[in-house]
């Protein structure tokens, strides 16, 4: 005897059950598929897979070095912040430091000091006193030259010097990528540096209104301050330069890759959770590639070299491209989990089972309530396949259209999959579509 009641999602339930037998009955009476076709499309699937993976991780890369040439807002964003870091502050002024005190030359001030009070009608013990106070006396220069280059390096105006310099220069930066530069920004000897010359200038005019007037005789001078350096910085740079020119390319042809994997396989469901997987598990890999590379590139860097600087530097530098490395690492996971729990398994049943029963028991409450669905129930539940994709196809739109989508965003974008599916279900009113076949049964 049928349920006079009407129990919301009973006619859902037994739709679903001859739906699932009438699927069973099929599968059970086809032919089994030839054992050499099944092992030639599953080899095929986990080759194109595989390929897709390698490819995910070119195009990350590929992607990354695209916008530190051709994007100056995002080359901005990623050396801006250097500018205010205690030890890239100190590694500049250590530098601009000693080019001040090689063009200053203490010693020979010192011995000027010690010629005048040398003189005729000087006491000797004032000339006693200045031959011991010569160690003090170079002390003291060098500590107010390095003072006063702090004050400059750390205040305000050097941050927007820092900010406007490289944002002017940034054109220049493909020069530097390929190794012909004469800006700001160059490419020599093994090494990417910036001219910290107008420094120097400034240093030289503080110094010269703190009294010391020998500072006024500083030549104009262009000394680096080095960004990055490594024996291998020639095959680097033309990797770089490869990727750059790909980037616009490799993402689309990494995402046909993967489709062409997941759609030759025997199994789909399953190639499009093992597509997943190895993305991930290359975006994984390409973390623990980048985090090894910084500890051996600063294990290479010469000793003269501050180590927090030239790793805070690389960390700047690689910052955005870890953060792509995490976003497509989410959106593998998300796509591995979501083919999952379209599956058969007991666990993804009970997920499934769950939620619809979930909102069918909220729905029943609405239209207790008096909520009435009528033509919109009835659409959805007509379209509702239709609704699924749309849903999934602006997903996808959205987390390719934005320029540089991080983590935040991946999940965000998954919430709102989640929301918007939760909604298709609560709107599709299929126990209103046949009121008639509902009373019958009760009958």
């Amino acid at each position: 005897m049928s349920n006079p009641g009407g129990e919301p999602g009973s006619n859902r339930e037994r739709s679903e059950i001859d739906e699932l037998r009438h699927r069973v009955g099929a599968l059970e009476g086809a032919p089994p598929p030839p054992a050499a076709r099944h092992l030639l499309r599953s080899t095929g699937s986990v080759l194109l897979i595989l390929f897709a993976a390698l490819l995910s991780v070119l195009a990350v890369v590929a992607v990354w070095a695209n916008s530190i040439v051709r994007d100056t807002d995002r080359y901005v964003a990623t050396v801006g912040p250097l500018a205010s870091d205690p030890d890239v502050q100190q590694a500049v002024t250590n530098r601009v430091t000693d080019v001040v005190l090689a063009r200053i030359n203490v010693d020979a001030l010192v011995k000027e000091l010690e010629d005048a009070v040398s003189g005729p009608g000087v006491p000797p013990r004032a000339a006693q006193l200045v031959g011991n106070l010569e160690k003090p006396i170079r002390n003291g220069l060098e500590q107010l030259i390095s003072r006063t280059t702090e004050r400059v390096v750390s205040s305000n105006a050097f941050e927007t010097v820092w900010v406007d310099a490289n944002r002017s220069v940034h054109s220049a930066l493909d020069k530097a990528l390929t190794g012909s530069s004469d800006s700001a920004v160059s490419l020599k000897d093994n090494q990417v540096a910036i001219d910290v010359g107008p420094l120097v200038a400034k240093v030289k005019q503080r110094l010269v209104d703190a009294g010391l007037g020998a500072a006024a005789r500083i030549p104009d001078v262009h000394t680096d301050f080095v960004v990055f350096q490594s024996d291998d910085i020639g095959k680097v740079k033309t990797y770089l330069r490869v990727l750059q020119i790909m980037g616009g390319w490799l993402p689309f042809i990494a995402l046909l890759v993967a489709a062409a994997g997941v759609y030759v396989a025997y199994n789909r469901r399953r190639a499009l959770i093992g597509a997943g997987l190895a993305v991930f598990l290359a975006m994984l890999l390409l973390g623990i590639a980048l985090t090894v590379f910084r500890d051996v590139y600063l294990d290479h860097l010469p000793p003269e070299v501050s180590q927090a600087a030239a790793g805070t530097v690389y960390d700047a530098l690689v910052k955005f491209l870890r953060a792509g490395v995490r976003a497509l690492g989410a959106v593998a996971l998300i796509t591995a989990v979501g083919a999952f729990l379209c599956g058969p398994s007991r666990f993804a049943v009970f997920v499934r089972t769950g939620c619809a029963r979930s909102i069918a028991a909220l729905r029943g409450v609405a239209v207790s309530a008096g909520l009435r669905l009528g033509p919109v129930g009835r659409f959805v539940h007509r379209f509702k396949r239709w609704i699924g994709a749309a849903i999934l196809l602006v997903a996808a739109i959205v987390l390719f259209t934005w320029s540089y989508p991080t983590t935040m965003v991946v999940v965000w974008t998954t919430v709102i999959v989640l929301v918007g599916f939760a909604l298709r279900e609560f709107l599709d009113d299929d126990a209103a579509t046949p009121s008639g076949s509902g009373a019958g049964a009760a009958g």
